[in-house]
């Protein structure tokens, strides 16, 4: 009988230690498990990290794409915000430098013409501050970037292709042609 109860014992004892290592195993394999989702997880979300990113820095060239082009449009218009009001007042230079021409022996006149004179001046003063400048092309090589010939005349003495008269100035806004200059040429 002893034999029976040691056996039953022992085997009871059997029983329990495979019951422990089926839990151990059991457990182990739900932590595995647990560990694979985790590391599943793990990769979704680098994957999401690396799209954010991604999606991230293409928001961010294009928002320094959209800045460097506004900065460059708000820089040009800015440089030629002159040019509409430019080509309103050479008119009125052309004007001034017609009166300006007209020699008179009247005192009354000649007084009117200083005045005319000191306008001029002021004006022509303003422009070149913002950066209308007069075209020079007097006595030089044609260019037909800045002028256009509406005459020619052979002249003696001088070279086929030279300005040798301005019949109406030109003007520059900083590097930009504002009116081209109209001239007679040599041939």
């Amino acid at each position: 009988m002893m034999t029976d109860k040691k056996k039953k014992k022992e085997e009871k004892e059997k029983n329990e230690k495979e019951e422990i290592v089926a839990e151990a195993v059991e457990e182990n394999e739900k932590k595995e498990s647990e560990t694979d989702k985790l590391k599943e997880e793990i990769e979704r979300l680098k994957a999401e990290l690396a799209e954010s990113k991604n999606a991230f820095y293409k928001a961010y060239a294009d928002t320094e794409n959209t800045k460097k082009r506004l900065q460059s449009e708000f820089e040009k218009s800015n440089k030629y915000k002159l040019q509409d009001f430019g080509k309103e007042v050479l008119p009125i230079i052309d004007n001034l430098e017609r009166a300006l021409q007209v020699n008179s022996d009247s005192e009354e006149l000649k007084n009117y013409a200083k005045g005319f004179e000191m306008i001029y001046a002021q004006l022509v003063e303003i422009l070149r501050k913002e950066g209308i400048v007069e075209i020079d092309c007097l006595n030089k090589e044609f260019d037909a970037n800045y002028q256009h010939a509406i005459m020619q005349e052979a002249k003696e003495g001088v070279k086929s292709g030279i300005v040798i008269e301005v019949l109406q100035k030109g003007y520059m806004l900083k590097d930009r042609i504002l009116r081209p200059a109209l001239v007679k040429v040599s041939e």
